[in-house]
């Protein structure tokens, strides 16, 4: 699909989710302005809500969509859009919006070489979302909190692809561990 139409569609889902969240963007290759998209990414941090029975907030607005994996409650949720797209639902809490913005940015290969390659390097462990030093969890509140963090310039979305390492850096060598974490990451 190309990226006006997607565009057009993930706009239209954000508006129908922005009453039930404290904070919701458009990720992935429409943030990066791809001219074809995929499909579409939103991150959230979803207001409270109910399931089953009850269900309220978000629940009847995603579960209006196919459900292709990711049941309510969960990190993750892919549902097929009327258009014939996936929706990548994406849901994150204040403490680790900006980590999992970024990654949900961007592309895959960047996410991986800088931005895991980068937390690896300054020491820390990513699990279930969010990033640890020392088995402390560290909050990254913003996406260029994250940046700072590992110690790499900030880079506007639609520059991040996997060939752009900063300047003299070079990927480092991951553990098998972290490798398996980090692929597990764009697997949810």
């Amino acid at each position: 699909m190309n990226y006006n139409q997607a565009i057009e569609i993930a706009e239209k889902v954000k508006a129908l989710l922005s009453p039930h969240c404290d904070r919701i963007e458009i990720a992935g290759s429409i943030r990066r302005k791809k001219p074809e998209v995929k499909d579409i990414e939103i991150v959230a941090i979803p207001k409270p809500y109910d399931i089953g029975l009850f269900e309220s907030g978000i629940t009847p607005v995603v579960n209006q969509w196919e459900k292709v994996k990711g049941e309510l409650p969960c990190k993750y949720t892919q549902r097929i859009l009327p258009e014939g797209i996936k929706l990548d639902l994406f849901f994150a809490e204040p403490s680790n919006w900006g980590l999992i913005y970024a990654i949900r940015t961007g592309s895959a290969d960047y996410s991986h070489k800088v931005l895991a390659s980068g937390w690896v390097r300054r020491g820390y462990k990513s699990s279930g979302g969010y990033l640890y030093a020392n088995g402390k969890q560290i909050a990254v509140t913003e996406e260029k909190d994250l940046f700072e963090l590992i110690g790499v310039p900030y880079l506007a979305p639609e520059l991040r692809i996997g060939q752009n390492l900063p300047e003299g850096q070079s990927k480092p060598h991951l553990e098998w561990e972290e490798e398996l974490q980090i692929i597990r990451l764009f697997d949810r």
